[in-house]
């Protein structure tokens, strides 16, 4: 195997090529094994690398320390590896970490294709997939949805899926999948040639393990199902994880994602709802609040059913999300800007106050 096998080419070429004349070497970053990282080296070897203090300082967030996906410079330090550098991102699929905070998360690094797996029964949810398309489409990487477990639903039920996401993003390829029937597989490895990476996100229980083990060709993860024999249950993915595929191509798995935080702006935002915006544009007046103002198109458009509302209040809770961590984020810079002024002029004090001491402190000759 080569570096071209990994997803290697020449954008990374370019940019490492400073760290090169530094006696560093490439590597792709596979796992976090929260003390070290799994690297994979050109040459197929494995090694657990350590972040170096620099790139930890040179992060203004933890979205830009190195994640599962990215292309590192390894350097040695003793007898371990250490991560010198990080090398800029192709893509970049992330959200809103959880919680209360406004920090990025990212979820995969260089991805070519991120492939969403759901199903057209219980899992099947409209306004998640309008956020995981926002997201993605924000990553720079192709959209491709697997509508999975076809044999566990009607045919009619599968199709009116496919054909609800094809309306929320045309620019998405959407599949009907059974990886039972071997179909999901297939699906997966028109994408997965040489060099390129596929992301495999979803929720919990729609059958992504079981894709990985049959991309694998073993149980390399458990699924929850219960072994008749032993009794014992099994597992599910647990840990972002990137495998190099025996066939070709490039596979980062993810835990299930219970929560789709969105971490966008709003020009992406728009180009998920292009339909609204159009209707917008009718609207007599151009701040138009779309509430009791005047020749509201929007208003027209729900009262004549041509605009769907549980749409239109999709597209106002994302666009309110977003306003929420823009003013947010806003505050926390503000806050950061002002505890970094208060500690300047505290070191600018004590440093005076050194100065008056020293000065008092030096003998006077007469």
């Amino acid at each position: 195997m080569t570096l071209t096998d990994f997803g290697w080419n020449d954008f990374f070429e370019k940019a490492f090529a400073p760290y090169r004349e530094e006696g560093w070497v490439p590597a792709r970053l596979l796992r976090d094994n929260n003390l070290t990282v799994g690297a994979l080296m050109g040459d197929g070897e494995e090694v657990d690398a350590v972040i170096s203090g620099k790139v930890y300082h040179d992060a203004e967030t933890d979205a830009e320390l190195p994640a599962v996906g990215d292309w590192v410079a390894l350097g040695t330090s003793t007898k371990e590896w250490v991560i010198r550098a990080r090398l800029p991102r192709r893509t970049c699929l992330s959200r809103k970490a959880p919680g209360r905070t406004t920090e990025e998360q990212v979820i995969a690094a260089n991805v070519d294709v991120v492939a969403v797996v759901t199903d057209a029964g219980p899992d099947f949810n409209e306004r998640r997939m309008e956020r995981y398309f926002a997201i993605i489409g924000r990553s720079g990487a192709q959209a491709v949805v697997l509508v999975n477990k076809s044999d566990l639903f009607p045919k009619a039920q599968n199709d009116a899926a496919a054909e609800t996401l094809r309306r929320l993003n045309p620019d998405a390829e959407i599949h009907i999948t059974c990886a039972e029937k071997g179909r999901t597989l297939k699906v997966l490895r028109s994408y997965l040639k040489r060099g390129v990476t596929v992301a495999l996100i979803g929720s919990s229980g729609v059958g992504k393990s079981s894709i990985v083990n049959q991309l694998l060709g073993d149980d390399y993860q458990w699924t929850e199902e219960v072994n008749e024999v032993t009794g014992k249950g099994r597992h599910t993915t647990t840990a972002r994880e990137l495998m190099i595929l025996p066939e070709g191509g490039i596979l980062i798995d993810n835990p299930g994602i219970r929560e789709v935080h969105m971490w966008t702006d709003e020009s992406t935002l728009r180009g998920r709802f292009t339909d609204i915006a159009e209707i917008a544009a009718g609207c007599k007046f151009h701040d138009c609040k779309h509430g009791t103002d005047t020749g509201c198109a929007i208003r027209a458009a729900l009262a004549a059913g041509k605009l769907d509302a549980a749409r239109f209040e999709a597209f106002l809770k994302l666009d309110d999300e977003i306003e929420e961590l823009r003013r947010n984020r806003t505050k926390r810079r503000m806050t950061v800007e002002r505890i970094s002024r208060r500690e300047q002029k505290e070191r600018a004090k004590r440093f005076a106050d050194r100065r008056q001491h020293d000065h008092e402190e030096e003998p006077r000759w007469r």
